[in-house]
């Protein structure tokens, strides 16, 4: 299938069997994550801190968002492959276009993007355009440091009307898929119940959305340094490499 038909696939699965997506940044974590089945695979700007140790995703530039998702895209994943469209790269329509085909040309199948009404020209554009586009709202990582940390969404009536009128904006523009970052569960459930498309969850509560996402190191435990408190770790290969690292030491020099 092409990048339209796997989001198109992806967009039918609303209120069916839950979507699974955890974000690669690399050939090898993309061929696993694939061959383990999982149906969306994210070049998230997160890549920022758990990959080029920066402090928050507002460092990220597109020529570090173009190169990890061509490393990604070269593992050919079955899954839909989105990649992350980073700061300062969508201001207008025009601009969003030309940065979005770019990753396309990279391999990716679709692109995501962060905001609600005021993002919805862009949107249009690039659905237009014939781009599959994944919307993202709730807590926004690239406006970190207008917001003054990592807040969550959905507490007042402002901000869940913020929500509301920002995901039907996006659904009239013609996204396939919305993840929802740190919203309050009761209001993600309320707004999976009552949009069209697929909504995607992380850290708004267990079963409140059609499906979750996760960041891959706080997954398998490669980035013991700061775990989310929403995080559930399956693994903890960050002892692995210390363990293998230190076997491999008194190998070559003896105890």
């Amino acid at each position: 299938m092409n990048g339209t038909e796997k989001a198109q696939a992806l967009r039918h699965r609303k209120g069916g069997r839950r979507i699974t997506a955890l974000t690669a940044y690399d050939y090898p974590t993309a061929r696993l994550l694939d061959e383990a089945g999982i149906d969306m695979l994210l070049v998230g700007d997160s890549l920022g801190m758990v990959v080029l140790g920066f402090p928050d995703t507002t460092h990220v530039t597109f020529d570090h968002m173009l190169h990890h998702t061509a490393a990604v895209a070269r593992a050919q994943p079955k899954g839909l492959l989105v990649a992350d469209l980073p700061i300062g790269t969508y201001p207008d329509p025009e601009t969003t276009l030309a940065h979005a085909r770019r990753l396309i040309e990279a391999g990716a199948d679709a692109v995501k993007l962060e905001g609600g009404i005021r993002q919805a020209e862009k949107v249009a554009a690039l659905t237009a355009a014939g781009i599959p586009v994944c919307g993202h709202l709730g807590m926004l990582p690239q406006r970190v440091l207008e917001e003054g940390g990592y807040k969550k969404k959905g507490r007042t009536p402002e901000q869940i009307e913020w929500l509301q009128e920002g995901a039907r904006a996006l659904v009239e523009a013609g996204v396939f898929a919305i993840v929802f970052e740190s919203v309050v569960p009761e209001v993600a459930a309320e707004l999976t119940a009552t949009l069209p498309v697929p909504t995607i969850g992380i850290g708004c509560g267990e079963t409140t959305c059609d499906g979750e996402v996760a960041v891959v190191s706080d997954l398998v435990g490669s980035f013991p340094w700061f775990v989310p408190p929403f995080a559930r770790p399956e693994a903890d290969i960050s002892s692995s490499i210390r363990e293998a690292a230190r076997a491999y030491q008194h190998r070559v020099q003896g105890p």
